[in-house]
């Protein structure tokens, strides 16, 4: 294998994404969700409903990161690219998927409606990918690899995205994740800035160099500051990358109290 690394991108397609009219929620819930299978997320590309863009950036993922996870440009309209553009990329003729179109038939038979052209567009594949079935729309998904990297397909549209990962591509991904468990801590404190703390922060990073700690001011309660710390660690089992970030915040508790400050309870979600 080429790439035994577990690094992961992003790509969004969409030219609604650029000009600002549609928030970016699927990049920031995939990149949970990758998070917490063991992938390492180390970037989020958003490119326009243009065929050479695509191109261009799949290329540059393939044999370079573990997974490549796309969504947008599914549907059945002619600026719907991306997997037109994943088979230039991959340099594989783009073709009518015999699961895909038994999944868009099975579609739109049982809203009594006709299959046309454009919709028949959703069964066009790489050759060789594999169709995922989309519980709550059309346009099925697709894996496919390359190189060693792994390119999953979703659609733009975030409902459809979340239900079609969960329920089609982490079966497929867990096999190739890091075997690790991942917990998310988080601790509040209140009374101290956050760049009061922040050299603190630094300290646990450092003192800890196996988890990610990042803090996030979120407001203020009786004209205090209030700041929550959250904690990503990894082990071998959940109870002991619980009882790593569990001691990490303990030790942002005590720099805090030091500090003026005083804290909840750190928990883990």
């Amino acid at each position: 294998m080429k790439n035994p690394n577990y690094e992961a991108w992003m790509l969004t397609v969409g030219n609604e994404l650029l000009i600002g009219r549609i928030v970016n929620t699927n990049a920031s819930q995939l990149g949970k969700m990758l998070t917490l299978m063991g992938f390492k997320v180390s970037r989020v590309i958003v490119v326009p409903d243009d065929i050479d863009e695509i191109v261009e950036e799949v290329r540059r993922a393939i044999g370079r990161v573990r997974l490549l996870v796309t969504t947008g440009g599914l549907g059945p309209t002619y600026d719907d690219l991306t997997l037109e553009a994943i088979a230039k990329a991959l340099n594989r003729e783009l073709k009518v998927n015999p699961e895909a179109e038994a999944m868009i038939r099975e579609f739109y038979s049982r809203r009594g409606m006709p299959i046309t052209r454009e919709r028949l567009k959703m069964a066009f594949m790489p050759e060789g990918a594999r169709a995922l079935r989309n519980p709550r729309g059309a346009a099925p998904g697709c894996i496919v690899e390359e190189g060693g990297t792994i390119i999953v397909s979703l659609p733009g549209v975030p409902e459809e995205m979340e239900v079609m990962f969960k329920s089609e591509a982490f079966k497929i991904l867990e096999g190739v994740s890091p075997k690790v468990s991942i917990v998310e801590c988080s601790l509040v404190i209140k009374g101290v800035p956050e760049s009061t703390i922040a050299p603190a922060i630094e300290s646990t990073a450092r003192k800890y160099p196996e988890i990610y700690v990042k803090s996030h001011p979120v407001g203020f309660e009786l004209g205090a500051p209030v700041i929550d710390v959250r904690v990503l660690a990894s082990d071998s089992d959940r109870e002991s990358a619980e009882a790593t970030a569990l001691e990490a915040l303990a030790y942002v508790k005590r720099e805090a109290v030091k500090l003026g400050g005083y804290a909840d309870e750190a928990y883990c979600g």
